[in-house]
């Protein structure tokens, strides 16, 4: 898939902006705080309607606007040359795909996958299981619309028991809302554990790339419990209910699962170097990319921002190598890339806008 045009209007600090791109990768270089990142995130849109660093959708529109606008043109593999628009309100998004309004995300969700590169992303290998138990349902939720079912039913009949745990209901309350909560259990277990496996297979592959062989990760899915089918996991809440109503929460469950890192065995967020840890952090992007385009049969777009100044020159080559030459990378810098293959149609940002530059490379 390529991303040949792309026009914004009242998002974030750019209040137009209408760019054109002829080859597979593109640089954008400027001060920290110009809207390089905002143009990613704009980008970034296509794939699951939300943003790789904001959570609330309001604070992607225009100070003092009521609206802001996005207009993509891809050269999608499976649906050619495809047109979609997105307006952010303070009310919510309306998405349409060429002309047709989009009105279900499972429909929706997989047809135009990116992949966003952040320095963020070490808290994946560093942080607390939160983001990496996010990292893996986005994952997988964008590929497969049955794991949303179940993931937005776990989190619905999660929020009703432990409503009613703070209320102090008794059991055959609680009961009530338990099978559902036990179905979908079952189903984000097993799902997750097979995308964990398959996940792993291509982490493999990219860190390969990355380290030369150096030392080998593995990724596994830790489940908070293991349960089984829906008839265990509903034994299971009801077997806590006592203990929940002192935490006035659901103590265990899916909510809790984390994934697990580790490189020739060790944990890596522990024992892992820095330079190790970032590449790990590179090879989860580049796993999840590999995933997406075999479930998918799309090639993601990579948007790459600004993550690559704390790596050595070695390392770098490495990881521009490591796309290939096929792939469109969308990148940022404060400054161009360097001794990288292939040629680079370059943009200067300042305060919002963008001049196209000659190419590099």
């Amino acid at each position: 898939m390529r991303l040949r045009r792309i026009t914004l209007q009242h998002f974030r600090n750019i209040a137009f902006a209408e760019l054109a791109f002829d080859g597979p990768r593109q640089f954008f270089t400027g001060a920290n705080g110009q809207g390089k990142t905002n143009l990613l995130e704009a980008a970034g849109l296509v794939t699951a309607l939300r943003s790789f660093r904001a959570g609330d959708s309001r604070l992607l529109i225009a100070h003092g606007q009521a609206e802001a606008a996005i207009a993509c043109e891809l050269e999608h593999e499976r649906l050619g040359v495809t047109r979609v628009v997105i307006r952010l309100r303070a009310d919510g998004k309306e998405v349409a795909c060429d002309g047709e309004r989009v009105t279900r995300l499972g429909d929706y969700l997989g047809r135009f996958p990116t992949v966003v590169f952040s320095s963020q992303d070490l808290q994946l290998v560093r942080g607390a299981p939160a983001p990496r138990r996010r990292w893996l349902d986005l994952t997988l939720a964008a590929m497969d619309a049955d794991y949303l079912v179940a993931l937005q039913a776990y989190h619905r009949a999660l929020a009703e028991r432990n409503s009613l745990l703070k209320l102090g209901r008794p059991d055959d309350e609680l009961a009530a809302f338990e099978p559902p909560l036990a179905s979908a259990a079952a189903a984000l277990a097993a799902k997750r554990a097979a995308g964990a496996t398959e996940l792993a297979a291509h982490l493999a592959t990219a860190y390969a790339q990355l380290a030369d062989g150096a030392e080998t990760p593995a990724l596994r899915h830790r489940p908070d419990l293991e349960a089984g089918d829906a008839v265990a996991w509903a034994a299971v809440f009801a077997k806590n209910r006592d203990r929940d109503r002192q935490w006035r929460a659901t103590a265990a469950g899916p909510h809790r699962d984390d994934l697990e890192l580790t490189l020739d065995g060790r944990a890596a967020r522990d024992f892992g170097s820095e330079g190790q840890q970032r590449g790990l952090m590179l090879a989860l992007r580049l796993a999840q990319a590999a995933f997406f385009r075999a479930r998918s049969g799309v090639e993601p777009i990579l948007l790459a921002d600004d993550m690559l100044g704390e790596l050595d020159p070695e390392r770098r080559r490495r990881f521009w190598s490591a796309l290939g030459g096929e792939r469109q990378v969308i990148a940022t810098g404060t400054r161009p890339p360097d001794a990288e293959p292939g040629a680079w149609e370059m943009f200067q940002v300042a305060a919002g806008t963008f001049a196209a530059g000659g190419p590099a490379g």
